[in-house]
């Protein structure tokens, strides 16, 4: 083979592969189309601690825990979609709520792209803990206990939430 078919063939193979990365950034599960690239909000501690209320801030700055049942947001039945109390980004979707019986609100699905995760061992046994993608706010831990299609319980606390009906 030339140089010059060698070099066509490695363009149209880099090509193709930009094309299927650029498809599959787009694209979730069933062609579910993603959102845009999620822009980090980053705030220092003070501008923190004056935008949330003390016990916010200790849950989604400092990873706290609310108390089981303390959230009304854990019966919470209407159709609308739960964003981060932090920075306003929509985390899940109504439909995916479920009552785990725990006391936390519990979800078996995030919208995609709009959680990061990471290993937490604060109980010695390592956990999956899960944060805001915008704004990196600790909103709970993800346990493998929930309903099907996932089998996920995202338990979330309800101080790291707000809720916006769905308009009628």
């Amino acid at each position: 083979m030339d140089q010059t078919k060698r070099h066509f063939l490695h363009l149209l193979g880099a090509g193709a592969v930009l094309a299927m990365a650029g498809a599959s950034s787009l694209m979730t599960g069933a062609g579910n189309v993603m959102a845009a690239t999620i822009t980090k909000l980053k705030l220092s501690d003070a501008e923190w601690r004056k935008r949330l209320s003390p016990a916010r801030y200790n849950i989604l700055r400092k990873e706290g825990t609310e108390r089981a049942f303390s959230s009304p947001l854990d019966k919470e039945k209407r159709v609308g979609t739960f964003h981060c109390a932090g920075c306003d980004l929509a985390l899940f979707d109504s439909e995916t709520k479920f009552d785990s019986r725990t006391g936390w609100p519990s979800f078996f699905q995030a919208l995609s792209g709009h959680v990061e995760t990471k290993t937490d061992f604060k109980l010695i046994f390592p956990r999956t803990e899960y944060h805001c993608a915008r704004c990196g706010g600790h909103q709970g831990h993800i346990f493998n206990d929930g309903p099907k299609p996932t089998g996920k319980r995202y338990c979330n606390n309800g101080l790291a939430l707000t809720f916006k009906p769905k308009s009628a």
